[in-house]
């Protein structure tokens, strides 16, 4: 049985087949990649390559920022998304590709300043769409900081 207190991988988990990785992957509903489940950047950078268009380079913006905000961010790919969590603390933020935009989800995103615009069905999420050419990254970079020192989703 895993703890669900940690976003520490099993050792299942921790073994990601490369060559699943290195394929092209699939573009799912909106273009959305899909790749299998893996903790580490190595996953990470493959979703944000598989990304179709623009959105990789959003990909490779957000995944930047969010590494250079929060050092030793731990990373993953879960239900074909990055995730970004603090290690005995949880998931902080995911993205996932839609067909117009990337949308960032903050897990606690009720609790950031300003409000990310957003709003979600579940209580503490708040979303921020990006659309292309749109991606204003102080007001982002301060998100993540604020997300980042918040208790994350054990997911």
């Amino acid at each position: 049985m895993t703890d669900k207190t940690s976003i520490k991988p099993t050792k299942a988990a921790r073994k990601v087949d490369t060559k699943q990785v290195a394929a092209k992957p699939i573009l799912l509903s909106g273009g959305n990649p899909q790749i299998p489940k893996g903790y580490g950047d190595a996953p990470v950078r493959a979703y944000i390559a598989a990304m179709p268009g623009w959105k990789s380079d959003v990909g490779r913006r957000l995944d930047a920022l969010i590494a250079r905000t929060v050092p030793g961010v731990h990373k993953a790919v879960k239900w074909n998304s990055p995730f970004y969590g603090i290690e005995g603390q949880g998931w902080f933020l995911s993205f996932h590709v839609f067909t117009r935009y990337v949308k960032v989800t903050f897990f606690r995103g009720t609790s950031l300043q300003p409000l990310p615009p957003g709003a979600s069905k579940h209580k503490d999420v708040r979303y921020l769409d990006i659309y292309e050419d749109q991606l204003d990254e102080a007001q982002l970079a301060a998100w993540v900081k604020q997300a980042s020192q918040l208790p994350g989703e054990r997911l």
